[in-house]
């Protein structure tokens, strides 16, 4: 059967392939029209027969055609074909997606179509008004709806784990359902439900574990869709229900797929700061007899045993042979525990662009915060600046560099070096970047880190650490030549790209970096000079941290191995001037070499650390961390050094980059004692 024009356009609309949506302007006279309201009659009456005969010949095909939809509910809506399109869903549907289609089959065909909208998947990062759990929120009677189906779910599992259903393995729940409660947790999730913790929790225990010895589960969907469900709208609660029932399942497959998942949960737990706060500090201390096992957060997590206030070296034997099963919790428990500390200093992070203040104060006594520096508002417009939330009773902030004087941040960043601070971000030595004369002559875009050929998959890791969403790029089917990568800040009102292209197999070419604000539901690019200077900061950092990370100039083998016509990018790339990331390093450096045994024999320039061996002298570019030897800056390839400053205290190691210039200036200044033959070739040649 083929359709109409008019139908084959409406299905178009419905499924989301048109490119635009002329015919949605007037949905709402048609359900006035359909209601027996009044309104401009001559309106409604062109607009009822252009559009019923096609509702009806689009509703009749996809029955037809067994294509069940919700686009099925909107065309019969247009049509008047509600008791025969219910009668044919109610064949097919279980009892929760059923319950689903009849709260839809009570809304006006407006309200159909724009569920039917939210329902689909979008496209990545493409701005709508809200999200699906935001437009379920305002659909009616859905809130409640949500709770009701998910009671449901939790009974039908519990009886199937009591024996009252007769267990059939991955058939709890069908397609349908499964969907429906994806939305249904949600929704709850999104509206972060006080009810929800304790049933999401019963309902995963029960949907991951046979109630035989079986290694099946009730639903392998239902239990990925709900992991999918807490990656949109995490919970601290939702990720420990989930990492509960990982534990339980005895599935073998089951437990890969979530730690994939977890991956992606985690970080985004950190974006949705209004809850994350609520992550438990992760502080344990658990007796066995005289002996006692502590999990410490005070600087890394760390699971420790100890007899009174002896500190042990390793796990009682008593409590190992007695114990074995409690021994390999708390191995996993300090796993979770580093996670956890990960995850809330993100969302720290994260929380320097947001327009409203987070619950900080929820974090009072958390080890973390102690070691973090914070601003108090002590009297209107005047911020007072402390470590730890020791000020009660006024407005607090985390302290951002861009908001301080340059004396101020110099004297934070001697404290945190003094106490040896090991702080959860980089905070005292955060890099801030700040708009260049070249911007302002730019105005809507900026060029300051475009022309860079970086390791792609490399890249690609470096997006998804971050919270940078990005096309894949590669010559395949479904491959991208170009794209950008973007990331939303400032609880979604802005967004940063990073244009880049495919260069070669395996590279790409970075490109400019634009800001978009989200105005009325779409993107508007943004002149610079307008964008907040601590998203601008932030934004730029990150680009900087993808740059000095991939970019092959780091690679101190690629000289010799990458194509000759790259050869000139990486040679002056190496040993270009400093990034604001470098410059922090070089700051650091300039603190930590005065305290080192080899303080004689270097010397800080504008961009290189030099060091003098007894063979030659060393000029270590304090970007690349490549080295330059003189007299005839003859290029050095060491691609790594052993560790000998191992008790120097580092304030901070994002990339590694700190700890290997410091390695090969530790080898360098003792170049009379290396004893690879691959580099004192390279020193005496």
């Amino acid at each position: 059967m083929h359709l109409s024009p008019l139908a084959a356009r409406l299905l178009a609309l419905l499924d989301g392939s048109a490119p635009d949506a002329t015919f949605w302007p007037v949905t709402s006279q048609l359900t006035t029209a359909m209601a027996g309201r009044p309104g401009d009659s001559a309106v409604v009456d062109q607009t009822w027969r252009n559009m019923v005969a096609p509702a009806r010949e689009l509703a009749d095909y996809l029955l037809r055609d067994n294509r069940l939809s919700f686009a099925v509910l909107v065309a019969a809506g247009l049509a008047g074909m509600d008791p025969e399109v219910r009668a044919r869903f109610a064949e097919a549907l279980g009892p929760v997606a059923m319950a689903e289609v009849d709260l839809l089959l009570g809304w006006d065909v407006e309200s159909r179509a724009l569920f039917a909208e939210a329902a689909r998947a979008p496209v990545l990062d493409e701005p709508r008004p809200t999200g699906l759990a935001e437009w379920l929120d305002g659909l009616p009677g859905y809130p409640a709806f949500a709770r009701v189906a998910l009671e449901q779910a939790e009974a039908r599992v519990a009886a199937i784990q009591t024996g009252e259903i007769p267990y059939q393995a991955d058939k709890a729940f069908d397609y349908w359902e499964t969907r429906t409660l994806g939305r249904a947790v949600r929704l709850a999730l999104y509206r972060d439900e006080p009810w929800l913790p304790a049933l999401l929790d019963r309902l995963l225990r029960g949907v991951a574990v046979a109630p035989t010895q079986a290694k099946t589960l009730p639903s392998q969907a239902l239990l990925f869709e709900i992991a999918r469900a807490v990656e949109d709208h995490p919970t601290p609660e939702a990720i420990s229900s989930l990492r509960a029932a990982r534990q339980t399942t005895r599935h073998a497959g089951v437990p890969k797929q979530l730690d994939r998942m977890f991956k992606r949960i985690e970080p985004a737990l950190a974006e949705r700061l209004e809850v994350a706060f609520r992550l438990p500090d992760g502080r344990v201390r658990q007796a066995f007899g005289e002996h006692a096992a502590v999990i410490s957060i005070d600087g890394a997590a760390e699971l420790s045993w100890w007899h009174g206030d002896r500190k042990l070296r390793s796990v009682p034997a008593a409590v190992k042979r007695e114990h074995p099963e409690e021994v390999k919790r708390l191995r996993e428990q300090v796993k979770l525990v580093q996670q956890q500390q990960t995850t809330l200093a993100r969302a720290l992070e994260a929380s320097y662009t947001a327009e409203e203040a987070p619950p900080y104060r929820q974090l009072e006594g958390h080890p973390i915060a102690e070691r973090l520096i914070w601003e108090f508002e002590v009297s209107p417009g005047v911020w007072r600046n402390e470590l730890g939330l020791n000020v009660p009773d006024v407005p607090v902030r985390p302290w951002h560099p861009a908001r301080a004087s340059v004396e101020e941040v110099r004297a934070w960043r001697e404290v945190v070096q003094d106490k040896e601070l090991r702080q959860p971000y980089k905070q005292a030595f955060r890099e801030v970047y700040l708009l260049t004369p070249a911007e302002e002559e730019t105005r809507d875009h900026s060029r300051r880190f475009a022309g860079h050929v970086v390791d792609y998959r490399r890249l690609r890791a470096l997006f998804k650490a971050r919270g940078w969403k990005s096309n894949y790029l590669g010559p395949w089917d479904g491959g991208f030549d170009g794209g950008d990568g973007r990331r939303l800040l400032a609880g979604g009102q802005w967004r940063a790209t990073l244009d880049h292209d495919l260069y070669d197999e395996g590279y790409a070419l970075t490109g400019q970096v634009l800001f978009h604000r989200l105005v009325e539901g779409r993107w508007r690019l943004a002149p610079l000079a307008e964008v907040p200077t601590l998203v601008f900061s932030e934004a730029m950092r990150d680009v900087d941290l993808f740059v000095g990370v991939c970019s092959i100039t780091a690679d101190p083998q690629w000289a010799d191995s990458g194509p000759d016509r790259l050869q000139e990018y990486w040679r002056t790339g190496s040993f270009a001037a400093l990034q604001p990331s470098a410059e922090v390093r070089r700051d650091v450096l300039a603190r930590l070499i005065g305290r080192t045994a080899i303080a004689d024999r270097c010397a800080l320039t504008d961009r290189f650390l030099v060091v003098r061996g007894d063979l030659r002298t060393y000029k270590i570019h304090l970007g690349s961390a490549n080295i330059l030897m003189e007299p005839n800056d003859a290029y050095l390839c060491i691609v790594s050094a052993r560790d000998p400053h191992a008790g120097l205290f580092l304030p901070f190691e994002e990339d590694g980059r700190l700890a290997l210039i410091l390695s090969k200036a530790f080898l360098l200044a003792n170049d009379t004692a290396i004893t690879d033959p691959s580099i004192t070739r390279q020193i005496r040649a």
